[in-house]
């Protein structure tokens, strides 16, 4: 079968989370005693992939020192700013860890596949037993190598039509219902719901250019559950692939985070807050409604989430506002355009500001450095502002001046904890 050869990738060995589990445990039951209800605003703003690097070619400069921001640099000098780690030091978190980091949720702890958050965002009702795959349609050359990961991404009117062609011819495989949902672009999911079935595979994605589509194995070899999802994946390629070979660029597809939802507990169980999510691309929406944030719809840029926020503000205690064209400008390697995007975010603040919350925190779920064109493992800036957050004197919002700021350099999974603290929700530990 073109483009889907069969690639080596090792079985997972194990939670690295294990040994602490019990420490964490103990600190989550003390966290919890703690919490109290103060009726206080927090509001979470994620420019997605934020952090950057300096390097000679850019001019010695990142995109966030680059850009023109008034309102983040007047907000830097009264608020504390800091870095945070996504996962753990070298780590190159995936757009799921970077997030249930940020919502307080131990990523090695709480592992979700990018399809299960990716089917949420899109609407998909899960069922017991479902398995969700996160998929990019792509360009293969004649020989199944991959060509462009993204298939030049591709308009979302042309997405719908390719899968709508998919869903039309393939409804079934074996004893599988298989459902296909169009994202944005060159985004879509594949949800497999039958008996028997069972995540976590490995991906059908190289992650990089000029290889062919790896095959798609369990992560536990003797399970038949997993073995047989494989099998499943391998005969979804074999009929989608031939549906598309008249559809360059869009005439391959990958497959990755093939998994089955977990359970997590909510948000508002974890920290008494009412809590909201205003994103418009469908994998952030669905990370808010994993752990039970309310989908707030409709705002389709920065400007009118946070036109969104002033209407929603009394419903709400807890406020999660996503801005995705920082990470897509990085991926693509453009810095005028990640510059650009920044600069949107920091021209529509005001708007947000008309009803300052008690607790701002403004920063990335990871980096996504230009010269690297994807996620890496750089500490994203960080900036939190209450009225106890005091002033680090630093005077603009940027890497280097986060690098001197009283917040230090943490995991990303306490940066909600501090929001609680400064929210005065959470009360004296001992006598």
């Amino acid at each position: 079968m073109p483009g889907y050869a069969v690639g080596v990738s090792p079985a997972a060995e194990g939670n690295p989370g294990a040994v602490t589990g019990i420490a964490k445990m103990k600190l989550d039951a003390l966290y919890s005693e703690l919490t109290v209800q103060t009726g206080a605003k927090l509001v979470m703003l994620v420019l997605d992939g934020l952090g950057d690097v300096a390097t000679p070619d850019q001019g010695g400069i990142t995109p966030l020192e680059a850009a023109a921001t008034p309102n983040l640099d007047r907000l830097a000098k009264e608020s504390a700013l800091g870095r945070v780690i996504p996962v753990a030091p070298g780590i190159t978190p995936g757009s799921g860890p970077g997030h249930l980091a940020l919502f307080g949720y131990d990523p090695l702890e709480y592992q979700v596949g990018r399809g299960v958050i990716e089917a949420l965002g899109l609407g998909v009702e899960l069922q017991a037993g479902d398995v969700c795959a996160r998929a990019n349609f792509a360009t293969l050359d004649d020989k199944g190598v991959v060509l462009d990961r993204r298939a030049g991404r591709i308009p979302t009117e042309v997405c719908e039509r390719l899968c709508a062609r998919l869903q039309q011819q393939i409804q079934h495989l074996e004893d599988t219902r298989v459902i296909i949902r169009p994202g944005k672009e060159h985004r879509f999911v594949v949800v497999f719901r039958g008996p028997g079935l069972e995540g976590p595979l490995t991906d059908a994605d190289p992650n990089r250019e000029g290889l062919p589509i790896p095959k798609a194995l369990p992560r536990d070899p003797d399970n038949p559950r997993q073995q047989k999802m494989a099998r499943l994946i391998e005969l979804f390629y074999r009929a989608a692939l031939p549906l598309l070979a008249d559809a360059k660029p869009a005439n391959g597809f990958l497959m990755r985070g093939i998994a089955h939802q977990p359970y997590i507990p909510s948000f508002e169980e974890r920290y008494r807050l009412r809590a909201a999510a205003l994103a418009v691309y469908p994998m952030y929406k669905g990370l808010a409604q994993l752990v039970g944030m309310t989908k707030l719809e409709g705002p389709r840029n920065v400007r009118e989430q946070f036109e969104r926020y002033l209407d929603e503000h009394d419903r709400f205690d807890f406020f999660f506002i996503h801005h995705k064209a920082t990470d897509k400008a990085g991926e693509d390697g453009n810095f005028e355009a990640k510059k650009a995007a920044i600069e949107d975010v920091d021209a529509a603040l005001p708007i947000l500001l008309q009803k300052k919350p008690d607790v701002l925190v403004i920063t990335g779920d990871h980096s996504t450095p230009c010269v690297v064109r994807g996620h890496s493992w750089h500490p994203q800036p960080v900036l939190l502002h209450s009225r106890y957050s005091g002033t680090d004197r630093r005077v603009r919002f940027t890497e280097a001046e986060a690098n001197g700021g009283s917040l230090g350099v943490f995991e990303a999974r306490f940066l909600i904890r501090l929001m609680q603290a400064h929210a005065r929700m959470l009360d004296k530990f001992g006598a």
